[in-house]
C-alpha cells in the first residue's frame, strides 16, 4: 500500500524543479527585455514571443494539474495535490529568483504574475499567501483522509472557494480591467496596447485581498468542523 506522504514527497521535488524551470525562463526573458532590472510598465514584445508565453503559462498550468489527477487516487486527493504543486511550484519560483539575481527588493515589491487573459499584477507578498492558503487547504484535505476522517466539501464551498478566486483575480486585474472600461480596448488587443506599456500599477487594494481571505478561512473552519464529524466506518 503506498504512503500518500511519500507521493507528497516526489510531488514536492518535481514542484521545486518546475519553479527553478520557471525562474531560468523569466531570468532569460528579463535579460533581454530588461537589463536594468524588472519594473514597469511592461516593455513591448513581438506578437511571437507575446503567443509563445501565453501558451507557455497554459502548458505550466496543465503540466501541474496532470501531475495532481496521476498522483492521486480519488478528485478531492488529486484536488489537495494539484493546490499543493502549484503552491510549491510558485514559492520556489520566488525563492529562486531571490538566490540567482536577488529579486524581489522586499515582499512589497510588485510583479507581472499572469497574461491570461489580461495582465495580472501585483505585490509579491499576495501570490505568496495564495500559495501557503493552497499548501493548508491540500493538508487539511490529505490529513483528515489520512486519519479516516471523510473530507466533506459541499457545493456550497466550492461556492465560496470560487468568490475568493474571483475577488483575488480582480485584485490582481483592477488596474487594466480600468482601461478597456476607459479606452474601449478589446481583450485581445490589450496586450499590445500602448495604454498597457504606459501603465504602472501603484496601489494594490489590500481590503478586497483581506476579504477574500476572511472568506477563505471561514470556509476552511466550517470543511474541518463538518468533516471531523464523519469518520470513515471500518
Amino acid at each position: 500500500m503506498r504512503s500518500i506522504f511519500k507521493v507528497i514527497s516526489v510531488v514536492t521535488i518535481f514542484s521545486i524543479a518546475m519553479g527553478f524551470m520557471e525562474t531560468a525562463v523569466v531570468i532569460y526573458i528579463r535579460e533581454l527585455y530588461y537589463p536594468a532590472g524588472f519594473n514597469f510598465p511592461i516593455v513591448p514584445v513581438s506578437r511571437l514571443v507575446l503567443a509563445t508565453e501565453l501558451f507557455r503559462e497554459l502548458a505550466t498550468i496543465i503540466m501541474l494539474i496532470s501531475i495532481g489527477f496521476i498522483s492521486g487516487r480519488k478528485f478531492k486527493e488529486r484536488f489537495a495535490i494539484f493546490l499543493l504543486s502549484f503552491a510549491v511550484w510558485d514559492l520556489a519560483y520566488y525563492l529562486f529568483l531571490k538566490l540567482l539575481i536577488n529579486w524581489p527588493a522586499s515582499l512589497l515589491t510588485w510583479d507581472l504574475l499572469f497574461l491570461i487573459p489580461i495582465p495580472w499584477a501585483g505585490p509579491v507578498l499576495a501570490p505568496c499567501i495564495i500559495s501557503l492558503n493552497m499548501i493548508f487547504l491540500a493538508f487539511i484535505i490529505i490529513c483528515l483522509q489520512e486519519k479516516n476522517y471523510e473530507v466533506n466539501i459541499r457545493w456550497i464551498d466550492w461556492m465560496f472557494m470560487l468568490l475568493y478566486s474571483l475577488l483575488i483575480i480582480f485584485s490582481f486585474t483592477i488596474g487594466y480591467l480600468n482601461i478597456i472600461l476607459t479606452t474601449g480596448e478589446s481583450i485581445t488587443g490589450l496586450l499590445v496596447s500602448e495604454k498597457v506599456m504606459q501603465f504602472v500599477p501603484f496601489y494594490y487594494n489590500w481590503y478586497i485581498f483581506s476579504a477574500a481571505q476572511f472568506i477563505l478561512m471561514a470556509d476552511y473552519y466550517m470543511i474541518i468542523k463538518r468533516s471531523r464529524r464523519k469518520p470513515i466506518a471500518g
